[in-house]
């Protein structure tokens, strides 16, 4: 998993005096691989690949429920839910950001093709080396 670091402030091997990791890790999209190549190496930690699962599937049960009552508010909490699944994983387990916050829609795309992946048994919730997509 290749990213881009900012080099005037300290890498993520550099710790600070209260030894603390610091993590600066700035998130771009190499200009030679697709959006969703870029986006499966962003979700290397099958914790977050388990909590983004379990948030778009929150985030279908709510637009579910919304069709079947005629209520609107299953949707929000169903996105409510499904991106502080997601946001934990980035920030707690892969240690950067969310592609959401600079690629909004591609990142949501690639979010539910990931799960669709994942159904497929393409995508590993046990070890990305078992990927058979790349």
């Amino acid at each position: 998993m290749k990213h881009e670091v900012d080099n005037k402030s300290p890498t993520t091997s550099e710790v600070t005096s209260e030894n603390t990791p610091v993590y600066n890790i700035i998130t771009t999209k190499p200009a030679n691989k697709s959006f969703y190549s870029f986006y499966l190496e962003e979700h290397q930690n099958v914790i977050s690949r388990r909590l983004h699962f379990a948030g778009s599937s929150f985030g279908l049960i709510g637009l579910a429920t919304a069709l079947k009552t005629g209520r609107v508010s299953p949707v929000f909490k169903g996105i409510a839910a499904g991106y502080a699944c997601a946001w934990v994983g980035h920030f707690f387990f892969e240690k950067n950001k969310p592609a959401t916050f600079k690629y909004p829609v591609q990142s949501f795309v690639s979010d539910f093709r990931m799960y669709a992946d994942i159904l497929r048994g393409n995508v590993s919730l046990k070890d990305p080396k078992l990927d058979k997509v790349s």
